[in-house]
């Protein structure tokens, strides 16, 4: 898989995927509001978790409109507006002359997250993607991977630990996989596949060096 931060069809082939979107949701431990049949977030519910300013966001919101309103993000107005202020004024504290408010659903959240470069946190969640959809690709395919305690309520501590080691050995990879992401997919998987049955509490690793 491409680095999310630069491939657009990388980041849509995540964000189309309703079965690893749920997978993701579920592990990220991320609600928001819930209304109109999903959750929703603001711009500063969306810049404090990625641990950046709301001016930072902003500037994604400029510079990638389209893709962000494509995968959910849009401003909520008129009627709907007031309908959500009735219900979260006392989480969103807005003004009660606000005409207009910004709002992230699930999808949107994952996708600013892939695109900021500046987040630490950002980067961490990525990682978590990148370990949820190979295994649901994995899974569906009949493979049953598990990975690391996905139930877990450490589970995203535990799996940024794995950043630099998943660094190291998809370079690696990538060496000899230049151009055939898929392939590298599939590598990424045995890999996983092996480590689940000949590693017990994650007590071995494969050299990269």
């Amino acid at each position: 898989m491409n680095d999310l931060t630069v491939s657009n069809i990388e980041r849509q082939n995540v964000l189309n995927n309703p079965y690893a979107i749920a997978r993701i949701q579920d592990n990220l431990g991320v609600t928001g509001m819930f209304f109109d049949e999903e959750y929703l977030f603001t711009k500063k519910m969306v810049a404090d978790f990625y641990d950046v300013d709301i001016s930072t966001i902003d500037r994604y919101l400029l510079q990638y409109p389209d893709e962000l309103k494509q995968n959910g993000y849009f401003l909520c107005k008129g009627k709907r507006l007031k309908e959500f202020k009735l219900q979260f004024a006392h989480v969103i504290n807005e003004a009660s002359k606000t005409t207009q408010l910004g709002l992230f659903n699930f999808r949107a959240f994952l996708n600013i997250g892939m695109l900021l470069t500046e987040s630490e946190k950002a980067k961490q969640v990525r990682s978590l993607i990148l370990d949820i959809v190979i295994a649901t690709l994995n899974e569906r395919a009949g493979g049953g991977t598990k990975y690391i305690n996905r139930r877990d309520a450490n589970y995203l501590p535990t799996a940024l630990k794995e950043v630099n080691y998943r660094k190291q050995l998809t370079s690696a990879l990538r060496a000899y996989v230049d151009g055939h992401s898929c392939f590298l997919l599939l590598l990424w998987a045995l890999l996983y596949r092996w480590q689940q049955t000949h590693c017990i509490n994650g007590g071995c690793r494969i050299s990269v060096a």
